[in-house]
């Protein structure tokens, strides 16, 4: 690990300092930087629901996991969160009575861009939705 990258501890401590994102309740469990993945973990919540007392998530705050996963996996590698360009999402079945399991990959680290995949898997490893998003990674200038 170089300077400019940052830990699972360092993450974690990022995603605790924010309101929005401590609101999610995520924990980091796995971080690989040769791979290029992070893995986070976050608990369903009564206030995620899409219809009261369904237990069925809303696909708001599994796109903001989906957001703020790939935003991480991009800046673990730079040291810093990343402004997001874009992202998209497919949602491909229901998540239902369960907790989130989000796995994000990088799939390019560039100069001026990055891009990262984010797996959002049921506490069954299903596989719920799939989002892509590419995040600013120039400095900012200052």
């Amino acid at each position: 690990m170089s300077e400019s990258t940052l830990s699972a501890a360092q993450i974690q401590q990022i995603f605790n300092a924010s309101p929005f994102i401590a609101s999610l309740n995520m924990t980091v469990r796995a971080i690989d930087h040769a791979e290029q993945t992070l893995t986070v973990h976050v608990p369903f919540q009564p206030g995620f629901e899409r219809g009261a007392q369904t237990g069925q998530w809303h696909g708001g705050p599994l796109a903001a996991i989906i957001d703020t996963v790939g935003d991480f996996a991009v800046g673990m590698l730079l040291g810093r969160g990343l402004p997001t360009i874009n992202f998209r999402v497919d949602y491909l079945r229901p998540a239902i009575d369960t907790d989130i399991v989000a796995v994000a990959r990088v799939r390019r680290n560039g100069r001026s861009v990055g891009v990262a995949d984010v797996d959002l898997f049921n506490d069954k490893g299903v596989l719920l939705a799939v989002g892509r998003a590419s995040y600013a990674t120039l400095a900012a200038a200052g």
